[in-house]
């Protein structure tokens, strides 16, 4: 199993950590897997970055980066042990790391882990790392234990954190009651749970293949007792599990009720693990909405799309926000009423993140590019009773999924101000459509305290976008902060 996470702070662990990632980067050389190219390519952002940060002992000019490099890994301390851009790349790396799912990256992600709660013992990303790393290696409980000292951090739950942690108690509890239950319902299986679970195991699958089935189930339920009562990975109960459940329902099988309950409770386990509790399977009643029922919803309505820009910010456009029949607002937008406004009647979010998913809307409109995670994360952090409607599939990825509009039409991904103000265009049924702020963050971002730590991300063509708003305006203001389509 993984080594232990530990809570060291020596003073050569980022070097020693960089030395890991520099050693790993070369396991990766030609690698056809994407998760590991993936990993690949944030090692290499890494190692550059690392590579050209200043130094205590300054090179000479003639010294490239590579050589930068080769004293940076051997120990060269930098001036600053672990600025944001550095602590920002390290975490990019342990995300696609444990995207890999395999040992050798899992161990960098812990590597990686340690490192960061070594030099900053409060960090938030650093708990959060932690407890995901932990979930990884199959330690539910003490990934509990980091996930709570995250949110002991933080003061918005970005990240679903807490429907996380209510996932894995619950994932528990089931596994706990289901253990129970065996111990209680095969004869014979706490007889064989003192024993080394491994060799238990065999013994059971031995027997049931000569067809002493009950002798069989009997020493596999004892194995996996042993498995929980050692402390084995979580992820090694559950997949024993599952194929002591393969057999013991296969065709011939006539399943006890007993057995019917353990075969409940395991899916209890799986579907909290992968999602978390859902309180309200009807989200408090709301009503989905498919690109006609939107449109119905907006027709003759005067729409407003606030950017979260500095300029809002300190814009003193308050009142005349609140004067459109339709305030749209984006993602982790922040409200000073002075200059925002105050109302909120559209929240337009990316489906990655959950910022202001609680915050009290006619209608939340939910993006995201890959489908399934999007329906992970509208099932997963959804706050029951917070919005009366919710977009269903066909409104998940407007410019793609709707205008069908290419990489080579429209290149990068498209920001979530970009999709609504092309899906307004698109439906053409308000008489006024205004951007207001829209400065394409020339004027940096305006949004939750907990957000300002998230960097403006290259991965939007925010000039192709500022060219097809412009080709559309009917008019600009002189200040330039309200851009009207309508």
């Amino acid at each position: 199993m993984t080594r232990a996470l530990t809570k060291r702070a020596r003073g050569g662990e980022l070097e020693d950590c960089l030395r890991a990632c520099a050693a790993h980067s070369t396991k990766l050389v030609a690698s056809e897997d994407r998760r590991r190219t993936e990993l690949a390519e944030q090692l290499r952002r890494l190692l550059v970055l690392w590579s050209t940060a200043p130094v205590a002992e300054p090179a000479p000019a003639a010294v490239g980066a590579t050589a930068k490099l080769k004293r940076a890994v051997k120990g060269a301390a930098p001036s600053s042990p672990l600025d944001s851009g550095l602590l920002d790349a390290l975490l990019a790396v342990a995300d696609r790391a444990l995207r890999c799912g395999y040992g050798d990256e899992l161990e960098l992600a812990a590597t990686i882990a340690d490192t960061v709660l070594g030099l900053r013992k409060n960090s938030r990303a650093g708990w959060r790392l932690r407890g995901r790393v932990l979930e990884a290696q199959g330690r539910p409980a003490e990934a509990v234990e980091a996930y709570e000292r995250h949110l002991e951090l933080v003061t918005e739950d970005g990240y679903g954190v807490r429907a996380r942690v209510a996932g894995i108690n619950a994932a528990t509890g089931a596994r706990a009651g289901l253990l129970a239950l065996l111990r209680t319902s095969v004869d014979g299986a706490d007889a064989h749970s003192t024993g080394p679970a491994t060799g238990t195991w065999a013994e059971g699958l031995a027997a049931y293949d000569a067809g002493d089935h009950a002798g069989g189930r009997a020493r596999m339920a004892g194995a996996l007792l042993a498995m929980d009562r050692t402390g084995a990975p979580d992820h090694e109960v559950q997949e024993a599990l599952g194929h002591y459940l393969d057999l013991t329902t296969g065709p011939g099988t006539r399943p006890t009720p007993e057995h019917t309950e353990i075969l409940a409770l395991y899916a209890e386990a799986r579907r909290n693990r992968m999602r978390g509790p859902v309180p309200d399977p009807l989200f408090g009643g709301v009503q989905w909405l498919s690109l006609g029922e939107f449109r119905n919803r907006i027709a003759g309505k005067s729409v407003c799309l606030i950017a979260n820009s500095g300029r809002v910010g300190e814009s003193r456009m308050g009142a005349a926000i609140d004067a459109y029949d339709l305030v749209v607002r984006f993602n982790s937008y922040r409200i000073d009423a002075q200059h925002t406004g105050s109302r909120t009647d559209v929240h337009v979010t990316i489906h990655k993140h959950a910022f202001n998913w609680d915050q009290r809307v006619d209608t939340r409109l939910v993006f995201g590019g890959n489908s399934a995670d999007w329906k992970w994360s509208v099932r997963n952090k959804l706050v029951p009773g917070a919005q009366d409607c919710v977009n269903d599939e066909s409104l998940r990825w407007p410019v793609r999924g709707i205008g069908a509009a290419s990489t080579e039409h429209l290149p990068g991904i498209p920001t979530s101000g970009f999709n609504m103000a092309w899906l307004l265009d698109f439906l053409d049924v308000s008489p006024a459509i205004d951007l207001i702020g829209f400065d394409f963050y020339e004027s940096g971002a305006y949004r939750l305290q907990e957000a300002m730590k998230l960097a403006i991300t290259n991965v939007h063509a925010y000039g192709s976008e500022k060219a097809w708003v412009m080709e559309r305006a009917q008019s600009v203001s002189g200040d330039g902060m309200r851009i009207s389509l309508r």
